[in-house]
């Protein structure tokens, strides 16, 4: 388990190298469909900054710890039809199976919930991640039937306000 300060800012032009390392490696990318990792530019990186903050409905986060640096990404993004806030978290390697994606993924559910005014937040794991079954169970977040408004998919986990409250008073 990490011991030290773990960092968490809205993402600004000075992460994009971070983000690029990222996204680009593959050992990341491949519960997500990218084996080889996505092969992205600082100047892709740089157009797609501009069209994914707008706050409040969208936010995306540069997650650092002490001694490690940077670590990874947390994101979410609420839908104005449905008030759902669907959420990612990725992580380096050498960040993995420390306890911050249990700190990068509650920051990002908090500010879904208090910034975004999500009613509830989803995630859509791969079937065979297992760390990111294990960190949204232990988060709280449960199965349940997946929404006709999706792309077809074979999971769905969700977690509304509520659940979360509760969870927290329980731990």
């Amino acid at each position: 388990m990490y011991k030290g300060k773990v960092l968490i800012k809205e993402t600004s032009f000075e992460d994009l190298a971070n983000i690029m390392k990222l996204w680009n490696n593959g050992k990341v990318m491949k519960f997500v469909g990218f084996p080889n990792g996505l092969g992205i530019t600082i100047e892709e990186l740089e157009m797609w900054l501009e069209e994914i903050i707008k706050k409040p409905q969208r936010c995306h986060y540069s997650i650092y710890a002490e001694g490690i640096e940077y670590c990874g990404e947390s994101f979410y993004s609420v839908s104005d039809e449905t008030g759902l806030a669907m959420l990612d978290i990725k992580l380096l390697p050498d960040a993995q199976g420390k306890g911050i994606a249990y700190i990068g993924l509650n920051y990002a559910i908090e500010k879904a919930f208090l910034e975004g005014k999500a009613k509830a937040v989803y995630v859509e794991p791969h079937i065979d991640n297992k760390k990111a079954w294990k960190l949204y169970h232990k988060i709280g977040f449960v199965s349940k039937t997946r929404p006709k408004f999706l792309e077809v998919g074979d999971t769905y986990l969700e977690l509304d306000y509520n659940q979360w409250q509760d969870y927290f008073k329980d731990h």
